[in-house]
């Protein structure tokens, strides 16, 4: 096969010494950048932009390759470990990997985190390789009703299937998208709910308000229940970085129903990782319920966290793939890779395999090396890490305030988002307290205002006619599954108030 032969070439121009020294330096340097609360894997390529200046061009793609996988891994440490993640699309792995670190099990969270990055990421870049063109046609066929569509259905799947109470979640959708409509309307050019502060024009950083839910409302949590909780001084820590045969065979099904969720999604402009993460975790959290599993929501299961850690790291493979075969970037982090190749003068798109095949093909070959490299070194450092939770909880969530302030100023440097943080911690604080969700909320501020536009620009092309929102076989598709999800869902809820009366 023509394809497995030019991989091949790309393997004999990256691994050289100096090339994997520096895809080694690239997953150090991506992980650490990640795990500080607020910066995050978008943040770690950008940060480190720069750095590969100097560097000739295959070195530098292949030092990519460590910092895109790397800020990947460390978006998750972090979300693990102090409830904060880095990235949104690490947000729906935090839920029940946060919940195994304070069980105990951080060393364990981390080790299926590792690997469920690296089989998610290997099998994307394995299909980016040998069936690119035809994922890139399957793309294509998306318009702004089909994005419109999907939009809805990530809206609605997660609020009536996450979440315990289809009230709740509707209500915490509805929040989400109140603080999605902050900002310029763009269409129009008109100022939304901004009180006039030119500083809001933008709208609210999804880092502030996915730290301000995450983080700080969990510190305003803590603190509140200070007198009512048990003082526990320091969380369990022990316990090896690697997974027994039963915990591998627990969670490679999720492993690779992830991967199944992320592999289509890197190819579409849908948000990033954040659609698939949430549906993988959605999926577990529905069979979980169907096994009475008693860890999920409780102790944390590492099925709830094997699958979105698997869904993200196979979005950002395929979203490599779109990157360079189609010129598009389907996320943050893609489009500042989309910067780094125009400033080595390489356009992604169509003709780049024919006039940069070199290139494009070392880069594929490192993106596999940056996935062993990666995984090789973050599982022996799991336990490392996990040492940040024997660190008496007082001072870890100062800490974490600290961290987390320093982070969204850094961003930003404004103090408008800093009182923001402090307001969205406390929205965090009493929707923790009424037991309202808050991934509902997460998914409406990221894809809130994309499904704004691609609904005005359906109907702008249909001059108003609200059937073209139906009128695609895709969207008819999405439309009926949801509606049967819908019913499902209405009906397991019934079912669990009558049992809970009785």
């Amino acid at each position: 096969m023509e394809q497995l032969e030019l991989l091949m070439g790309g393997f004999t121009s990256a691994l050289t010494p100096i090339n994997l020294l520096w895809v080694l330096i690239g997953a150090l340097l991506g992980t650490a950048v990640g795990v500080v609360p607020g910066l995050g894997s978008a943040m770690a390529v950008a940060l480190l932009l720069p750095v590969t200046f100097s560097l000739e061009p295959t070195a530098a793609f292949i030092m990519f390759a460590g910092i895109y996988f790397g800020g990947l891994f460390g978006d998750s440490t972090s979300g693990i470990l102090l409830n904060t993640p880095g990235h949104s699309s690490a947000i729906a792995s935090t839920f029940e990997g946060h919940r195994m670190a304070k069980s105990g099990q951080a060393a364990k969270a981390l080790a299926t985190c590792a690997i469920g990055a690296f089989i998610g990421g290997l099998i994307a870049t394995t299909l980016v390789v040998f069936f690119a063109p035809t994922l890139v046609k399957m793309a294509t066929v998306f318009g702004p009703a089909e994005y419109f569509a999907l939009a809805v259905f990530a809206f609605l799947a997660i609020s009536a299937v996450v979440s315990e109470s289809v009230i709740r979640g509707i209500a915490a959708l509805g929040i989400g998208l109140a603080l999605a409509l902050v900002g310029i309307d763009g269409p129009s050019g008109t100022a939304r709910f901004t009180l006039g502060m030119p500083q809001l024009f933008d709208g609210i950083s999804v880092i502030v308000i996915t730290v301000g839910l995450l983080a700080l409302g969990e510190v305003f949590h803590i603190a509140s229940r200070i007198h009512r909780d048990p003082i526990v001084s320091r969380i369990e820590t022990k316990g090896r970085a690697r997974l027994n045969l039963a915990d591998f065979r627990k969670a490679l099904p999720a492993w690779l129903r992830g991967t199944a969720f992320g592999a289509p999604f890197g190819l579409i402009p849908a948000g990033g990782a954040e659609v698939p993460t949430f549906l993988a975790y959605g999926t577990e959290k529905q069979l979980a319920k169907r096994r009475n599993d008693p860890e999920f929501g409780t102790t944390g299961s590492i099925r709830g966290l094997a699958a979105p850690e698997a869904a993200a790291n196979a979005t950002a493979g395929t979203a490599m793939g779109a990157l360079l075969a189609l010129g598009l970037p389907t996320s943050a982090t893609a489009a500042i890779m989309l910067a780094a190749f125009q400033q080595y003068g390489m356009q992604p798109g169509p003709l780049l395999f024919e006039r940069s095949g070199n290139l494009v093909w070392a880069l594929l070959a490192s993106l596999f090396i940056g996935l062993v490299i990666l995984v090789m070194i973050n599982i022996p450092f799991a336990s490392v890490w996990a040492k940040l939770l024997s660190i008496p909880k007082h001072y870890l969530y100062a800490g974490i305030t600290v961290f987390s302030m320093l982070g969204v100023y850094a961003v930003s440097s404004s103090v408008l988002d800093l009182w923001l943080l402090i307001g969205i911690g406390l929205i965090g604080f009493l929707m923790r307290r009424y037991n309202i969700p808050l991934a509902p909320v997460l998914i409406a501020v990221i894809l809130g205002p994309m499904a704004e536009t691609e609904l005005r620009r359906a109907l702008a092309v249909s001059e108003g006619d609200l059937g073209t929102l139906v009128g695609s076989p895709i969207t008819a598709t999405l439309y009926a599954v949801l509606a049967a999800a819908l019913v499902l869902s209405a009906v397991q809820h019934l079912r669990h108030r009558s049992g809970r009366k009785v």
